[in-house]
């Protein structure tokens, strides 16, 4: 691979197929920071997801289909056990911002996979369920769904969760309903959380979706994230053996450890959809002709180019003092609220410069950047949405909540 910094100081005619300066973008020697080992994996998966996924992944997302196949694909590579392979933080959230710079929808699968439901099962799970479904889910042979949100709850679910659990005898029974559950229709199990009756805990359920009263409902039309198979869910009576709870998971705090880690890794996710835009908007500028001259040397051309690269580049950079403190294990909702907030914020603005740096031609797929404006409102709204993540920071440096 051609060494970037020597590609930024070569002088002379460039080949008409040489590679541009810097060409992963990488301005402040970010990947230098991953020990050897890693830095070579990285590589390599790099490599793969922009030679296999990025250009696979866009019919998929016109159709809003799935693409088991690319999923497969993934699985060699490691993508599916990333929470329980030893790799450091940095190291993940590199991965997942490769993923989302390859395609968003699937670095939603992969990080909700790793995160919550690998996360959940290996640090909350019992042994005999560690021993069933880890196996699988990190080969990837098996998928899980997190079904917390609510058709009703969303912002307030801590609060407001209706769907309720009562034990009978050996067996637990759900009643209620989720919403904008991701792989909720092709998921082998969903980890439901539901409100005990008893003692009005909200506790964690291992649903398999085969079960009698478990129903998903596609959601279609998404103006974004259309690879990922988003659900409505109902469960009606549905009975699970009393072995199915998560003995970690008896109450919501436990839970809300690794949410508090899944709202962190969006960042990694808004840092690649910037690093894509940015891929996307140089070459255009490069490749496409007006007035005679490349895009490129337009200077209000150049000027959205540095931008949407500097956005990218403090949205990385952010997300690399996060990931030290999470390694170190520092981190709090504030500050993944915080990191959260500010990189969808810059990302949604990065995405739309772009859109218009490529004119008529950013508004479709076929110039890939269509995808990534649709793309960045999800990120901008899922995981807590910008203005409630807003609050939580806003509510830790004065002490004042502005919730209600």
């Amino acid at each position: 691979m051609l060494d970037e910094k020597a590609a930024s100081t070569t002088s002379g005619a460039a080949p008409a197929n040489a590679l541009p300066p810097y060409p992963e973008a990488d301005l402040m020697h970010v990947v230098d920071l991953l020990p050897d080992e890693e830095r070579a994996r990285y590589r390599e998966v790099r490599e793969f997801l922009q030679a296999s996924v990025r250009a696979a992944s866009i019919e998929y997302w016109n159709r809003e289909e799935f693409p088991f196949g690319l999923l497969a694909d993934m699985a060699k590579f490691g993508l599916g056990g990333l929470q329980t392979d030893g790799s450091s933080t940095l190291f993940k959230g590199l991965m997942y911002t490769e993923i989302a710079r390859a395609d968003v929808s699937l670095s939603a699968l992969v990080g909700i996979h790793n995160e919550l439901i690998v996360g959940m099962i290996h640090e909350l799970g019992s042994p005999e369920q560690k021993q069933r479904w880890l196996p699988g889910l990190e080969a990837f042979s098996v998928l899980g769904a997190f079904a917390l949100t609510e058709p009703d709850h969303g912002s307030d679910i801590a609060g407001g969760l209706s769907t309720t659990a009562r034990r009978d005898g050996g067996e637990w029974v759900i009643n209620g309903a989720k919403r904008w559950i991701g792989a909720g229709t092709i998921a082998d199990f969903a980890l439901v959380w539901a409100r005990d009756e008893a003692d009005g805990h909200i506790k964690g359920f291992i649903v398999e979706t085969d079960r009698a009263g478990y129903a998903a409902t596609k959601i279609s039309n998404k103006i974004g994230l259309r690879i990922m198979q988003n659900a409505d869910i109902t469960l009606n009576e549905v009975r699970v053996p009393a072995s199915n709870l998560l003995p970690g998971a008896t109450e919501f705090s436990r839970a809300n450890e690794l949410l508090r880690d899944s709202r962190a890794w969006v960042g990694w996710q808004a840092s690649g959809i910037q690093l894509a835009a940015f891929d996307i908007a140089r070459s255009y500028a490069l490749e496409r002709l007006q007035f005679g001259k490349e895009l490129a040397r337009f200077q209000l051309v150049q000027q959205q180019l540095a931008d949407i690269l500097g956005n990218a580049h403090a949205s990385l950079s952010l997300m690399v003092e996060l990931a030290r403190i999470q390694q170190a294990g520092k981190l709090e909702m504030v500050q993944a609220a915080m990191a959260k907030a500010t990189t969808t914020r810059l990302a949604r603005s990065s995405v739309a410069m772009g859109r218009s740096l490529l004119g008529g031609n950013g508004i479709t797929t076929d110039y890939e950047m269509g995808k990534l404006f649709g793309d960045a409102e999800i990120l901008y709204t899922y995981e807590g949405s910008y203005e409630i993540n807003s609050l939580i920071v806003a509510r830790a440096v004065t002490g004042k909540s502005a919730f209600v």
